[in-house]
Protein backbone atom coordinates (compact mmCIF):
# COMPACT_ATOMS: atom_id res chain seq x y z
CA UNK A 1 0.00 0.00 0.00
CA UNK A 2 0.85 3.46 -0.62
CA UNK A 3 3.12 4.82 2.14
CA UNK A 4 2.65 9.00 2.79
CA UNK A 5 5.95 10.41 1.80
CA UNK A 6 8.07 12.83 4.05
CA UNK A 7 6.40 15.39 1.53
CA UNK A 8 2.99 14.75 2.78
CA UNK A 9 3.89 16.11 5.87
CA UNK A 10 6.44 18.83 4.94
CA UNK A 11 3.47 21.43 4.35
CA UNK A 12 1.05 23.63 6.76
CA UNK A 13 0.08 22.16 9.66
CA UNK A 14 -3.53 22.41 9.36
CA UNK A 15 -3.30 21.44 5.62
CA UNK A 16 -1.91 17.84 6.72
CA UNK A 17 -4.40 17.94 9.65
CA UNK A 18 -7.16 17.82 7.04
CA UNK A 19 -5.29 15.43 4.34
CA UNK A 20 -5.19 12.70 7.67
CA UNK A 21 -8.46 12.49 7.65
CA UNK A 22 -9.00 9.23 5.94
CA UNK A 23 -5.25 7.77 5.77
CA UNK A 24 -4.60 4.78 7.36
CA UNK A 25 -2.64 4.48 10.70
CA UNK A 26 -0.66 0.74 10.93
CA UNK A 27 1.54 -0.91 13.29
CA UNK A 28 3.00 -4.03 12.82
CA UNK A 29 4.38 -5.67 15.64
CA UNK A 30 5.30 -9.31 16.99
CA UNK A 31 1.93 -9.98 18.03
CA UNK A 32 0.67 -9.14 14.16
CA UNK A 33 -0.87 -5.74 12.33
CA UNK A 34 -3.39 -3.41 13.63
CA UNK A 35 -4.95 -0.87 11.43
CA UNK A 36 -7.14 2.13 11.93
CA UNK A 37 -8.51 4.67 9.76
CA UNK A 38 -7.99 8.30 11.12
CA UNK A 39 -11.12 10.26 11.75
CA UNK A 40 -9.89 12.82 14.09
CA UNK A 41 -6.79 15.35 14.09
CA UNK A 42 -5.58 18.11 16.12
CA UNK A 43 -3.01 20.69 14.52
CA UNK A 44 -0.17 22.21 17.00
CA UNK A 45 1.72 24.71 16.14
CA UNK A 46 4.88 26.46 16.90
CA UNK A 47 6.22 28.25 19.85
CA UNK A 48 3.53 30.58 19.86
CA UNK A 49 0.40 28.14 20.39
CA UNK A 50 0.52 27.79 24.29
CA UNK A 51 -0.63 24.32 23.58
CA UNK A 52 1.83 23.19 21.63
CA UNK A 53 4.71 21.19 23.48
CA UNK A 54 6.62 23.46 21.57
CA UNK A 55 5.79 27.03 23.95
CA UNK A 56 8.66 26.88 26.55
CA UNK A 57 11.09 26.20 23.67
CA UNK A 58 13.38 23.44 22.90
CA UNK A 59 13.74 20.91 25.59
CA UNK A 60 14.70 17.31 25.53
CA UNK A 61 11.02 16.17 25.59
CA UNK A 62 9.88 17.85 22.55
CA UNK A 63 13.18 17.56 20.46
CA UNK A 64 10.94 15.68 18.02
CA UNK A 65 9.10 18.56 17.23
CA UNK A 66 12.21 20.70 15.98
CA UNK A 67 12.99 17.38 13.76
CA UNK A 68 12.23 16.21 9.94
CA UNK A 69 8.59 16.09 9.04
CA UNK A 70 7.30 12.59 8.59
CA UNK A 71 8.39 11.23 12.15
CA UNK A 72 6.25 10.58 15.16
CA UNK A 73 6.28 12.28 18.67
CA UNK A 74 5.16 10.20 20.82
CA UNK A 75 4.94 11.28 24.54
CA UNK A 76 3.29 9.72 27.84
CA UNK A 77 0.66 12.45 29.25
CA UNK A 78 -0.45 12.71 32.63
CA UNK A 79 1.45 9.55 33.49
CA UNK A 80 -0.98 7.33 31.80
CA UNK A 81 -1.66 7.60 28.22
CA UNK A 82 0.29 7.40 25.50
CA UNK A 83 -0.17 10.02 22.66
CA UNK A 84 0.77 9.59 18.67
CA UNK A 85 1.49 13.04 16.83
CA UNK A 86 2.84 12.93 13.21
CA UNK A 87 6.07 15.74 12.69
CA UNK A 88 4.71 18.62 10.20
CA UNK A 89 6.35 21.43 8.12
CA UNK A 90 9.81 21.97 7.72
CA UNK A 91 12.79 20.78 10.24
CA UNK A 92 13.55 23.47 12.86
CA UNK A 93 9.40 24.74 12.70
CA UNK A 94 8.34 22.76 15.47
CA UNK A 95 4.29 21.47 15.27
CA UNK A 96 3.05 18.57 14.70
CA UNK A 97 -0.81 16.80 14.19
CA UNK A 98 -1.94 14.92 17.08
CA UNK A 99 -4.00 11.56 15.93
CA UNK A 100 -7.27 11.85 18.11
CA UNK A 101 -9.53 8.93 17.13
CA UNK A 102 -9.50 5.74 14.39
CA UNK A 103 -12.07 3.26 12.88
CA UNK A 104 -10.44 0.14 13.34
CA UNK A 105 -9.68 -1.26 10.21
CA UNK A 106 -7.94 -4.45 10.31
CA UNK A 107 -6.77 -6.43 13.43
CA UNK A 108 -9.67 -5.46 15.71
CA UNK A 109 -9.48 -8.91 17.69
CA UNK A 110 -5.53 -7.73 18.67
CA UNK A 111 -7.04 -4.69 19.31
CA UNK A 112 -10.04 -5.62 21.62
CA UNK A 113 -7.12 -8.00 23.45
CA UNK A 114 -4.90 -5.11 24.12
CA UNK A 115 -7.79 -2.50 25.45
CA UNK A 116 -9.00 -5.49 27.70
CA UNK A 117 -5.87 -6.04 29.45
CA UNK A 118 -5.47 -4.81 32.56
CA UNK A 119 -8.93 -3.91 32.87
CA UNK A 120 -12.12 -5.84 34.07
CA UNK A 121 -14.07 -5.92 30.72
CA UNK A 122 -13.69 -8.69 28.88
CA UNK A 123 -12.31 -8.49 24.94
CA UNK A 124 -15.74 -8.93 23.71
CA UNK A 125 -17.26 -6.18 25.85
CA UNK A 126 -15.73 -3.20 23.70
CA UNK A 127 -17.88 -2.36 20.75
CA UNK A 128 -15.72 -1.49 17.80
CA UNK A 129 -16.63 2.30 17.86
CA UNK A 130 -14.85 2.04 20.56
CA UNK A 131 -11.58 0.26 20.26
CA UNK A 132 -10.00 3.71 19.21
CA UNK A 133 -12.26 6.21 20.05
CA UNK A 134 -9.68 8.73 21.64
CA UNK A 135 -5.59 9.54 21.54
CA UNK A 136 -4.75 7.04 24.64
CA UNK A 137 -7.09 4.69 23.61
CA UNK A 138 -5.85 4.06 19.82
CA UNK A 139 -2.23 4.08 20.63
CA UNK A 140 -3.55 0.75 23.55
CA UNK A 141 -4.82 -0.91 21.14
CA UNK A 142 -2.22 -0.32 18.03
CA UNK A 143 0.59 -0.97 20.98
CA UNK A 144 2.46 2.10 20.84
CA UNK A 145 4.19 3.42 23.12
CA UNK A 146 7.68 5.56 23.90
CA UNK A 147 9.21 2.55 21.88
CA UNK A 148 8.18 4.38 19.02
CA UNK A 149 8.55 7.84 19.39
CA UNK A 150 11.38 9.28 16.46
CA UNK A 151 10.11 6.47 14.53
CA UNK A 152 9.91 7.07 10.54
CA UNK A 153 6.12 7.12 9.25
CA UNK A 154 7.03 6.99 5.82
CA UNK A 155 8.73 3.28 6.30
CA UNK A 156 8.87 0.63 8.74
CA UNK A 157 6.32 -1.48 10.61
CA UNK A 158 4.81 2.31 12.16
CA UNK A 159 3.11 4.41 8.99
CA UNK A 160 0.54 5.71 7.47
CA UNK A 161 -0.95 5.05 4.03
CA UNK A 162 -2.91 6.09 1.42
CA UNK A 163 -5.26 2.92 0.81
CA UNK A 164 -7.56 5.52 -1.57
CA UNK A 165 -10.61 5.27 0.72
CA UNK A 166 -13.86 7.42 -0.23
CA UNK A 167 -13.56 10.92 0.64
CA UNK A 168 -14.73 12.43 4.37
CA UNK A 169 -16.61 15.17 4.62
CA UNK A 170 -14.99 17.04 7.36
CA UNK A 171 -15.40 20.01 10.07
CA UNK A 172 -13.36 22.19 11.89
CA UNK A 173 -13.98 22.46 16.08
CA UNK A 174 -12.12 23.82 18.92
CA UNK A 175 -9.36 21.35 20.35
CA UNK A 176 -10.40 19.53 23.18
CA UNK A 177 -9.09 18.51 26.67
CA UNK A 178 -6.46 21.50 27.22
CA UNK A 179 -6.99 24.17 29.05
CA UNK A 180 -4.98 27.17 27.13
CA UNK A 181 -5.28 27.65 23.37
CA UNK A 182 -8.64 25.96 23.41
CA UNK A 183 -10.27 28.43 20.93
CA UNK A 184 -8.26 27.62 18.06
CA UNK A 185 -10.41 25.56 15.98
CA UNK A 186 -8.16 23.21 14.77
CA UNK A 187 -9.36 20.06 15.33
CA UNK A 188 -10.63 18.43 12.70
CA UNK A 189 -13.06 15.45 12.26
CA UNK A 190 -15.07 12.96 9.53
CA UNK A 191 -18.87 14.36 10.05
CA UNK A 192 -20.91 11.44 11.29
CA UNK A 193 -18.10 9.38 12.28
CA UNK A 194 -18.97 6.80 15.47
CA UNK A 195 -15.49 6.40 16.45
CA UNK A 196 -14.99 10.53 17.31
CA UNK A 197 -13.61 11.23 20.79
CA UNK A 198 -15.08 13.62 23.27
CA UNK A 199 -17.35 16.05 22.90
CA UNK A 200 -19.11 16.41 19.14
CA UNK A 201 -20.66 19.93 19.01
CA UNK A 202 -19.41 23.11 17.08
CA UNK A 203 -20.09 21.80 13.73
CA UNK A 204 -19.96 24.50 11.21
Amino acid sequence: MPVLPRDFYARPTLDVARSLIGKVLVHDTPAGSASGIIVETEAYIGESDPACHAAPGPTARNAPLYGPPGIAYVYLNYGVHYLVNAVTESEGSPAAVLIRALEAHEGESLMRRRRARGTERSARAFITAELCRGPGNLTRALGISLRQNLRDLTAGPLRIEDRGLPARDVAWTPRIGITVGAESEWRCIAVGSDALSGIKRYLR
